[in-house]
């Protein structure tokens, strides 16, 4: 687990070598086929060499969610075991990691009439507004969305709305039925500041490999638009708006750089709520000797239905 650019994938690879593992992305925007630059989805190489289950299984147009990753990462896990290898996890969207380890509670349906209320109210008060209301009555949720983060705002709203329970309580689980044990290893760089210039640099390169154009072509296919989740991922919607004339190039740049960093923080403050964290503050490949150690420690435990004690750190 982690924060975006902080080598998790390098190091999940490296794992898998020494531990002859299976590995299983847990991230929401690398389900999408045509979405490999922006995503910093591995490389056809590193797939060919270290296939990644759950990476170009939906197209932008089709939904995915929690309940949909923890059905098909439960299933993935199985086959894995099944075959001897050992599952690894890898990703840094944080509610498919707790939603496969607690479950998700069934979230209420929702009226049309309140959604469109709701969306009425988000265009005409702005999203910071609606967050503030959001913080009154759930402020664990409001405390790690962005107060412009619109999309998740309203979901929340609707949530409370709908059944009277705020959407972190429902996702502290209800099918909590986790047939594993599990090491939590999460890189939390300490240096933050550096880390926030190598996002930077990274989306600048992705820039040079040609995400615009990668954007530009989703956008071309007539059947897509901005607010599906999957064009709403970080760096996308800020180049799609950049398409659309609404704003210059280096605005589109420094947007969207703003916005990477935001959600490392999230990530970051998502992380801090996890329990039985095992936390390496290196970046990528300078966790390995700790996380090979800590990972030998845990398969070679004398009693296998026994918990490894895990720092809360």
């Amino acid at each position: 687990m982690g924060p975006t650019a902080s080598g998790k994938t390098g190091l999940a690879m490296a794992l898998a070598e020494r531990f002859d593992g299976a590995l299983i992305s847990v991230d929401s925007a690398l389900v999408y086929r045509g979405m490999d630059i922006g995503t910093a989805k591995p490389t056809p190489q590193e797939l060919a060499r270290h296939p990644h289950a759950l990476v170009d299984i939906r197209d932008p147009t089709e939904p995915y969610n929690a309940a949909s990753f923890r059905d098909d990462a439960l299933a993935e896990m199985a086959r894995s075991s099944a075959l001897g290898k050992l599952p690894i996890l890898v990703g840094g969207t944080g509610l498919y990691f707790r939603a496969l380890e607690r479950g998700l509670d069934a979230m209420p349906a929702v009226d049309v009439a309140m959604r469109e209320r709701l969306t009425t109210e988000i265009k005409t008060l702005g999203a910071p507004s609606l967050h503030a209301r959001l913080r009154e009555r759930d402020p664990v949720t409001a405390a790690r969305l962005h107060p412009n983060d619109s999309q998740r705002i309203l979901r929340a709203l609707e949530i409370l709305e709908s059944g009277g329970h705020s959407i972190s309580t429902l996702q502290r689980g209800g099918d909590g039925d986790f047939p594993y044990q599990v090491l939590k290893i999460a890189l939390m760089p300490a240096d933050r500041k550096a880390l926030y210039r190598d996002i930077e640099t990274r989306f600048r390169q992705m820039l040079d490999d040609g995400l615009v154009e990668e954007v530009r072509a989703l956008r071309e296919r007539g059947d897509l638009n901005a607010e599906l989740p999957a064009l709403r991922a970080v760096g996308y919607r800020q180049i799609w708006a950049y398409l659309e004339g609404e704003y210059d190039y280096p605005e589109m740049v420094r947007r969207a750089v703003v916005a990477s960093r935001r959600y490392a923080k999230r990530q970051y403050t998502w992380l801090r709520g996890e329990s039985r964290l095992l936390v390496l503050t290196g970046r990528g490949m300078e966790n390995l000797a700790p996380a090979v150690g800590y990972l030998r420690a845990f398969l070679g435990a004398p009693d296998p239905t026994s918990q490894v004690s895990l720092s809360e750190d």
